[in-house]
Formats: structure tokens, sequence, C-alpha cells
């Protein structure tokens, strides 16, 4: 049997955000929670949606996959399930994840895969020259529709495990928030959903005006996060004010998507030794007949 060619090692990119982008702290303390929990990049699967966001996956030392517009979740998922034993973690901005990709998000909210989802929120398409996105406040560039709130949609739904705002500019709470996420899908307990706050310093530049607005309900000792009606409650009262809620906004339990669907008698797609066409379909024929019945 011949050895089979050795593969180039992948160099990571550097980033092509403008200036003064909140997407530099996002990345920067990705990477050092990922180093942090120890986390090698051999094990580590990071995809991502479109727009400024979009290209974060070049800049790391991981397996990457630029996904369609819309669907980094399905794709992720499809990852997840292909090969548990990786830390898979999708990232996109709101254009991509609350408007072409709301159904999906809808979708993995009530299905609770144990993936990793971060948002980076900076309430614009920053790519296309800064048009309203679903977070937009009525009123920029004329939008006339309510901005879309990710944390009142995500406790709406009861099998939802994991929700967490960060705020870019507020870096130490950011690296608690996605230890704590990572945490959560290596335990196999659900969907962790991140979003944070990430100003557009080119279009849309929010960061004094969401810096004095942010509400952190970590240091908030009568916030219970594990109350849901509470949570919710919590972040309306707090809208009402014109604050946003910065923390871990809710944490519960709910069985896990992969907890239902893989069979863990069976070899996952992505560890099957692979030689002929034939023995290719002859595990995936096995992998269904196992999953499928």
């Amino acid at each position: 049997m011949t050895t089979p060619p050795k593969t180039k090692t992948f160099t990571p990119a550097r980033p092509i955000w403008c200036a003064g982008c909140g997407d530099f702290a996002v990345q920067g303390v990705l990477e050092k929670s990922l180093n942090k929990m120890g986390i090698p990049p051999h094990k580590l699967m990071l995809l991502a949606g479109i727009g400024c966001s979009g290209t974060i996956q070049n800049n790391l030392k991981c397996y990457g996959y630029h996904a369609l517009h819309g669907r980094v979740l399905p794709a992720t998922i499809g990852a997840k399930l292909a090969n548990p034993d990786l830390t898979v973690i999708a990232a996109g901005g709101d254009g991509d994840g609350f408007a072409i990709g709301a159904g999906h998000l809808v979708h993995t909210f009530k299905s609770n895969p144990s993936i990793m989802y971060i948002v980076m929120n900076n309430s614009n398409y920053g790519l296309t020259k800064g048009q309203a996105s679903p977070t937009s406040p009525i009123g920029y560039h004329d939008n006339s529709e309510i901005g879309l709130d990710s944390m009142l949609l995500g406790l709406s739904f009861l099998s939802t495990t994991f929700l967490a705002r960060g705020f870019s500019g507020n870096p130490e709470q950011l690296g608690r928030l996605m230890e704590a996420a990572i945490e959560h899908t290596e335990s196999g307990k659900g969907f962790a959903f991140l979003e944070v706050l990430s100003p557009c310093v080119t279009y849309y530049d929010t960061h004094r005006e969401w810096r004095a607005k942010v509400y952190n309900v970590d240091e908030d000792e009568s916030f219970d996060p594990t109350n849901r009606t509470a949570a919710f409650q919590k972040v309306l009262e707090l809208k009402e004010r014109a604050q946003i809620p910065i923390g871990r906004i809710f944490k519960g339990e709910h069985i896990s998507l992969e907890s239902i669907l893989v069979n863990k008698e069976e070899t996952a797609p992505a560890q099957q030794q692979m030689g002929h066409f034939n023995d290719h379909r002859k595990h995936y024929d096995q992998f269904m007949k196992a999953h499928l019945g």
C-alpha cells in the first residue's frame, strides 16, 4: 500500500479588516481562549459565513471552511455530526445570521447541536457599504423596522441551553464568555450562541454609544441566568431603558442533537478508513442504516 502524499500546512493570513474594527478583538479573544483551553489546531474546525466577519477562518491555524451566504449553521452541524471529536465553531455577522440565515438559526436553536456560533453584530452590512441590517435601529439609513434582538429570540425556544452577549470593548468579559461557550459544547451540552457587539468604525461607529448603553448582567447579583422567564423579562426591561444586556443571559439543559442522531457503535463518517469507492458505499449504507433504520 502506497503512503499518501503529505499535505502542505496552511499558513494563516493577516486580517483584512479596517483599522479599529471590533472583529480584531473577537479574533484575539478566540485565539487566546482556544489556547487556554488546550484545543490544538488539528482538533478545530472553524466555518464562516459571508461578510467582513466571514474571513476569520482564514486568519487562524485550523480546518477552515467558507460557507454559502446564510448557510454556515447547516454546514457546521454537518461537520460536527461527521466528526464529533472536533471542536466545531461557526462565525458570521448579523446580516448573514439574522437575515438570509435566520431560518437556519431558528432550527439550530430548536435542535441544540454541540457547536458554537459567534455572531459579530455591527448593525449594518459593512462589507457592502453600510446598508441597514436586521439589527439596525429605526431611522438608520431610512430603516423602518425595529432591530432584531437575538437574546429574546433565543430565549423563546425551550431547547436553548447557552445564550450570551459580549462586547468587543470588554475583552476580559468576552474571554470568560468565550471559554464558557467552548466548555459547553466540548461537554456535549448543546448549542452555545454568543453574540458580540463589534462596531463597524467605517460605516456605523457605535463604539462610544454601545459602551455607554451596555449593562453587565454578570455583575448583577439579583440576575439568575438559569431562570428563562426572568431572563426574558430582564432583557425587555433593559431594552425599555435603552440599555443593552451583556454577559451570560441564559444557561439551561436540553438533550443535544448528536446524542440523538449519533450511533456510538458506528464509526463516524469522517473517521472511517476509505479505500475503493465500493468501500465508501458500504460504509455509507451501514451509517444510514444505523441512524435511520
